[in-house]
């Protein structure tokens, strides 16, 4: 099977193992996957590629997928479905780990998200992506990474990238509005001191890249309203969101939609693919 750029890509993924093992499977229509490639020193810092097959010469939109787990679980596995679902729309999707509770609390994980997307900035062509089209994406919690790179620039500029080169944000049941207090641990996840700075729709300037919110309205994990109040704000600073409230989906649907057995039929697949489509991204800093 060809890969873009593969011995250069393999020999960077074999490096950054630093003694791992590097693992490509073939996906459906004959798309790569590569497997544990570090982008920091922590033992969590690991990533998997989706990548389709394509032209060395291609340019394919990139985007960076930050699984849920409520800030202390999960696993880069846990993205698998939506990856390659992606992947097989011609998107290549890096799937992080990222440190969790109680090795890491608010801002530790976030600052893992922007180290993870200035990875993606600095090798995405070698495995056909385009460094200037990156979104960056996330469902539960790893929508609010996703949505916290967007629009807090502290995270990105500490990685010598502007939060306003995203090309978009996609979340999928994301709390942007409130932190859930069911949750005995929030209050050592995200200390008192801090928690002012740990809400994405705090840092709304009307400078945002355009995003895409998707929530089911019955969600009983994370308050759909979330997406509502963020989508109000948005379009109050003039920034450009499209809303997507999906009728009976709960919290776990929004990500079982892009299982093989659904992703055929799944108008989540179908709306993030559309939205990817009709953002090209622009003049890129840092």
């Amino acid at each position: 099977m060809h890969f873009p750029a593969r011995r250069k890509f393999i020999a960077l993924a074999l490096a950054a193992c630093a003694g791992g093992v590097l693992a490509t499977r073939a996906l459906e229509r004959g798309d790569e996957r590569a497997d544990g490639i570090a982008y920091g020193k922590d033992a969590r810092e690991r990533l998997d590629i989706y990548a389709p097959k394509v032209s060395a010469n291609a340019k394919r939109p990139v985007v960076v997928y930050f699984y849920g787990g409520g800030w202390q679980s999960g696993h880069r596995t846990d993205s698998r479905d939506i990856a390659q679902a992606l992947a097989e729309h011609g998107i290549v999707t890096i799937a992080p780990d990222y440190r969790i509770y109680p090795e890491a609390v608010f801002p530790g994980f976030l600052d893992d998200a922007a180290l993870a997307v200035r990875w993606a900035r600095d090798h995405a062509s070698e495995f056909g992506g385009d460094p200037d089209r990156i979104f960056v994406m996330g469902h539960s919690s790893g929508a609010h990474l996703a949505a916290m790179l967007a629009t807090d620039p502290r995270y990105l500029a500490a990685e010598g990238i502007a939060n306003t080169s995203l090309a978009g944000m996609i979340g999928l049941a994301g709390p942007y509005a409130a932190i859930p207090t069911s949750d005995p641990h929030m209050d050592e996840i995200f200390p008192a001191a801090l928690r002012d700075r740990a809400l994405p729709i705090t840092f709304i300037s009307g400078k945002e890249p355009p995003m895409l919110l998707a929530a089911g309205t019955a969600d009983t994990d994370v308050d759909p309203r979330n997406s509502t109040r963020f989508a109000d704000a948005l379009r109050a600073h003039h920034d450009l969101v499209e809303l997507k409230m999906y009728q009976g989906y709960g919290h776990d649907t929004m990500v079982k939609s892009f299982s093989p057995a659904q992703r055929k039929d799944s108008p989540v697949l179908a709306d993030v693919i559309a939205f990817i489509d009709a953002h090209r991204g622009s003049a890129r800093t840092g």
